[in-house]
């Protein structure tokens, strides 16, 4: 998920050709768009940081709220992660189901890419409870009708948790730095609670060095990007001092390099105290 583009052509033929072209060649992707991304980076190696009672421990079952939790799952790609949150956060096995689960937790699921959203929806084991849609995230009137049409179901502003992962290179290289600034203040002001996945500066290099072995241009903001180095705690720093959100704590990182940072909204604090045991992990080493 990222910027907005022509990702596909006009007949089925033309589809397939793109999508086994991509397969191929992983630099065709400019936004991010990989077809099977999870083969590569498979969800496993983030719900092994990941406490499966997190959402249970940051909206418990006994309180006020009796709607079930909403999420929102930025640059979700064919869902495979998205899938994976969900029976962990429910704590259900490979081929179970939960009659009552979507009362639990709600997602709706984005990407820029309708052929990876179509392969989600028709692959996806939970559909009463993932919503997966087409959404350029940076295109504002689309982001707030889509985004404002789910949560109006269930009478809400914003969404209880967003998931952020592994999506903000895209945006940065394809936006720049005010345009990185602009996704996390959306985020921000749209979910009480944030986990976010950076990517470290390396990625970038290895992204634009693809695309350049491909012959193809070169991303439009990367050699005007002032915001750079450790990009964990870049986006720390502009959540935290710009965005009202606090680091609640970080899980830690993947054999890949990447750390789940978990935010929360400031004006949050009152009604959801943090668990402790999420307190004892806080920080971002």
């Amino acid at each position: 998920m990222a910027a907005r583009g022509k990702l596909l052509g006009g007949g089925s033929e033309d589809a397939q050709a793109e999508e086994e072209r991509r397969v191929l060649e992983p630099g065709a992707a400019p936004f991010g768009n990989f077809p099977y991304y999870s083969h590569f980076y498979p969800p496993e190696q983030r719900l092994r940081l990941l406490p499966p009672e997190l959402l249970r421990q940051l909206f418990p079952p006994d309180g006020p709220e009796t709607r079930p939790i909403l999420g929102l799952d930025v640059g979700c790609n064919s869902g495979d992660l998205s899938v994976a949150l969900y029976k962990h956060f429910l704590s259900l096995h490979d081929g179970e189901t939960c009659s009552d689960a979507s009362r639990e937790l709600r997602l709706l699921c984005c990407d820029i890419d309708p052929a990876l959203v179509e392969r989600a929806e028709k692959e996806c084991p939970f559909p009463d409870a993932l919503t997966f849609i087409t959404l350029d995230f940076m295109n504002q009137r689309t982001r707030k009708v889509l985004l404002s049409s789910f949560l109006s179901q269930f009478g809400c502003l914003v969404f209880d948790i967003g998931f952020c992962m592994s999506i903000t290179m895209w945006i940065h290289l394809n936006h720049g730095d005010q345009g990185l600034w602009e996704f996390l203040a959306h985020l921000s002001s749209l979910c009480r609670y944030l986990l976010v996945e950076p990517q470290p500066w390396k990625c970038y290099r290895a992204a634009a060095r693809r695309l350049r072995k491909l012959g193809l241009h070169d991303f439009d903001h990367f050699r005007s990007l002032a915001i750079r180095g450790d990009m964990a705690s870049q986006i720390v720093q502009i959540l935290t001092q710009d965005h009202g959100m606090e680091l609640v704590c970080c899980f830690g990182n993947t054999s890949w390099d990447r750390s789940l940072l978990l935010f929360r909204a400031k004006h949050t604090i009152e009604t959801h105290p943090i668990p402790e045991s999420l307190i004892e992990e806080k920080g971002t080493d």
